[in-house]
């Protein structure tokens, strides 16, 4: 995205997390790379602070590519001219696939890590436009064009837009020579529009929700001055959600709010029909179909297919400009998109009481309107086989059980001499074994004086003023991990509480009492409090369920520290917490 106004250009470019460094963008060979704040919960920069409005005039001077072909900081150095899978960009961002790319801008879209803070990224590759082989001598000055302009609009977020992280300009140190600018985004987790079409009609309503997001983020941009640039398929991505969002960067120069406003009614098309409406060519770059175009222009989607709303019909022939500049329902604002798709979505909320009208789509398992008469389930070539299969593991099921009751039935009626008598009430009941087991108290004696320190080698310890909680033997307080936007071992390999005795004790289990579902604990035992992860010995793993979980500790050795190690926390997602009730350690009879 880049704002209409050129605000000039600029020799070379350096931000970190959308925010401008002000000295020189190069580090010496002797200087130490930038190490991940491996504690930190969300994921962030190190040094990460308000965000900053770019302007030009923060642009700084760096030095020319290092391009000598050897290892930097051990990672692999980018080829000088090209680009390809395992090429490290600045020291930092390794290149994983290619996932699309847009020519009249000479942009690559990459999946790419980020090295430092272990995390994948979004990257937009501007390369030299090939002009009958050779270099385009215009390319330059439109790549400083671009970089510039999404310097100004590092500050803009929403979420229908991936979060603009770093901006790099040609000459920047580990850039090929051939590359003219990078922009780094956050990664969006999903789908591509081709693959989200690809599995079938999608309903007309879900796409309406689906491309809400997509033009109130425009609205906004616009209404500062800026272009997403989002008609091109393979810039944008659907998110598990269904929401679809911008997740590469850098649109070429020259786009107004009018092609965003294009581009939003070209998505809607295409999920509501499977064919991009604009260029062909970029359709076939994405791996979609094009639209017809049997007059010259591509048809509404109700010609296409049954079902769609006259509404959703209006948003793309006003957006798509079907029947000419002069046709009536012209639309021209991305706030008009956004308000006629508002009330598509509230007129479908208010109307779901009633029957949905026919839309070429088979009614889901979870629908509460199921039509039976239409779109019948498709039938399973392999029903038959895993029916006979289930048949034939049920008549082993009906033997095994007969078989038993002719055991029982045999040894009840029979003459017997019998095993162990019974003994109840000081007699003896023939034929009936005697079970002891059942009498014995469960072995073991809560220690009931513990102490706990948070085990973390890595950042931060988790509220360590709260560790007590879990061995004070209420389970009505409570600790807990902090919050993690992203799972172990993203951030930090762990984190865990150390538990120390009196003496050496000889355990039998422990108990421990969580809500915290799914949580992976490996049970240790340390030769010190302040012993490093890999001098602990592996006891156990147990995946912790919600309420109390038991872990025998029958077979170790004598301990005086434990160590109770979360290797993967509880919840998901970008809500990433573990919390433990209550630890309880059992020593064992003697």
């Amino acid at each position: 995205m880049y704002p209409d106004a050129n605000p000039g250009q600029a020799q070379d470019v350096r931000v970190q997390d959308a925010r401008v460094h002000s000295g020189p963008a190069v580090r010496t060979a002797e200087e130490p790379s930038v190490p991940a704040q491996q504690g930190h919960p969300e994921g962030g920069h190190p040094d990460a602070g308000p965000r900053a409005t770019m302007t030009p005039e923060t642009v700084s001077s760096g030095s020319g590519p290092s391009g000598n072909g050897r290892p930097l900081n051990g990672l692999r150095v980018p080829n000088p001219v090209g680009t390809s899978a395992g090429d490290v960009i600045a020291e930092r961002y390794a290149l994983r696939a290619r996932v699309g790319s847009d020519l009249r801008a000479g942009a690559e879209f990459w999946r790419a890590e980020d090295t430092i803070l272990q995390r994948d990224v979004a990257i937009t590759v501007l390369r030299r436009l090939p002009l009958d082989g050779a270099p385009d001598p215009d390319s330059s000055a439109r790549a400083e064009d671009m970089i510039v302009r999404a310097l100004r609009a590092g500050c803009f977020e929403h979420p229908g837009c991936a979060r603009l992280l770093d901006v790099l300009a040609a000459g920047s140190r580990g850039m090929p020579e051939d590359v003219l600018g990078v922009a780094v985004t956050e990664w969006v987790p999903g789908r591509s529009l081709a693959e989200t079409v690809a599995d079938g009609l999608i309903r007309p309503l879900s796409a309406a929700r689906m491309v809400e997001p997509l033009a109130a983020a425009a609205e906004d941009a616009h209404g500062h001055g800026l272009v997403l640039g989002c008609d091109h398929p393979q810039r944008v991505r659907v998110t598990p959600d269904g929401r679809v969002q911008v997740a590469f960067v850098l649109p070429r120069p020259g786009l107004t709010p009018l092609d965003d406003v294009r581009g939003i009614g070209a998505i809607l098309y295409t999920l509501l029909t499977s064919a991009w409406p604009l260029s062909g060519s970029d359709a076939a770059r994405a791996g979609l179909a094009a639209a017809d175009r049997p007059h010259g222009e591509p048809p509404a989607p109700s010609a296409v297919r049954r079902g769609v709303p006259v509404e959703l019909d209006a948003v793309c022939i006003g957006t798509l400009g079907i029947g000419g500049e002069t046709a009536s329902g012209r639309v021209h604002t991305a706030a008009a998109v956004r308000s006629m798709l508002d009330e598509v979505v509230a007129e479908d909320d208010r109307s779901a009481l009633f029957p949905p009208v026919d839309d070429g789509t088979s009614t889901g398992p979870g629908d509460v309107w199921q039509d039976h008469r239409r779109d019948p389930a498709r039938k399973d070539p392999d029903r038959r086989r895993k029916l006979l299969i289930g048949l034939g593991v049920l008549a082993v099921g009906v033997l095994v059980v007969l078989g038993y009751l002719g055991v029982q039935l045999g040894s009840l009626f029979g003459d017997g001499g019998g095993g162990p008598a019974i003994v109840v009430g000081g007699s003896a009941v023939p034929g009936q074994e005697t079970d002891t087991r059942a009498a014995q108290p469960t072995p073991g004696v809560a220690i009931t004086n513990p102490q706990a320190a948070v085990f973390s080698p890595v950042g931060d310890r988790d509220n360590a003023s709260r560790v007590s909680r879990a061995i004070d033997g209420d389970p009505s307080t409570s600790w807990s991990t902090s919050e993690y936007r992203q799972p172990f071992p993203a951030l930090k390999p762990g984190v865990g509480i150390m538990a120390s005795f009196v003496s050496v004790e000889q355990l039998s289990r422990l108990t421990i009492q969580s809500p915290s579902a799914g949580t992976v604990v490996e049970v240790r035992s340390a030769p010190s409090v302040d012993s490093r992860l890999e001098d602990t010995v592996l006891l156990d793993t147990q995946t912790l369920g919600a309420g109390s979980t038991t872990i025998s500790l029958a077979d170790s050795q004598p301990v005086e520290h434990v160590l109770v190690w979360i290797t993967k926390l509880g919840g998901g997602g970008t809500e990433n917490v573990t919390q433990i009730d209550e630890l309880t350690f059992y020593r064992a009879d003697v």
